[in-house]
């Protein structure tokens, strides 16, 4: 499987959302990821559906949409009506996860589980088989920017190890502190899915920067 690029817009400039998602169009990326964040879960808001759908309009790539949020049940129709092509939810804010799971697949979305830098990856084990995707966050979640957590390659490639056992086509996105620097050694651990937001966002050539993680 080639790996996957999805560019956080949590990075872009919002006075000129559609100018950024216009340039992830014309790139070499793959999915556009979405940040949701209710200062909550995590310590900081970002934006809601009426900005999901606004990006929507102008994607070309499918949204890749990541629910920081408590009860996240509260809203998987929302997001999905919004224009969400995968929906993640945090391990940690489920207590019913293989129902959430199963909303999310009757929403017609893919179904991912994210996991924060304390949680260990085996207490995925009995759900793994049911995802379409893993996300490895390898910041805290809520801002970013954050420094990479060097103990993430091994979370990546517990990760990769379930999977095969149990479900070989499952996606395993990273997101937290991506660059140059890390994608290839990410991509040999096991990701599939790079997600990266300020390396993008602040490169001066940023459709370059994408197309440098893309060839990782």
């Amino acid at each position: 499987m080639n790996h996957l690029i999805a560019p956080s817009i949590l990075a872009a400039d919002f006075a000129n959302l559609q100018r950024d998602v216009e340039m992830i169009n014309n790139s070499k990326a793959d999915w556009i990821h979405v940040d949701i964040m209710d200062g909550m879960f995590v310590p900081n808001i970002s934006f809601g559906f009426p900005v999901v759908k606004a990006i929507k309009t102008h994607a070309q790539k499918p949204l890749d949409v990541h629910l920081m949020i408590v009860d996240p049940d509260r809203y998987l129709k929302a997001f999905a009506d919004a224009g969400a092509a995968s929906i993640t939810v945090h391990y940690e804010a489920c207590p019913h996860l293989h129902r959430t799971v199963q909303a999310i697949k009757e929403l017609g979305c893919r179904a991912s589980v994210a996991i924060n830098p304390h949680t260990t990856v085996d207490l995925l084990k009995d759900i793994i088989a049911d995802l379409d995707m893993v996300l490895v966050m390898s910041v805290n979640p809520g801002f970013g920017g954050q420094k990479f957590i060097e103990h993430t390659y091994t979370k990546i490639k517990e990760a990769k190890a379930l999977a095969e056992a149990a479900n070989p086509e499952l996606y395993i996105e990273v997101d937290g502190g991506v660059d140059a620097y890390n994608a290839a050694k990410l991509i040999s651990a096991g990701a599939n899915v790079l997600v990266a937001g300020n390396s993008v966002f602040s490169a001066a050539d940023q459709p370059t920067a994408i197309a440098q993680l893309k060839q990782a």
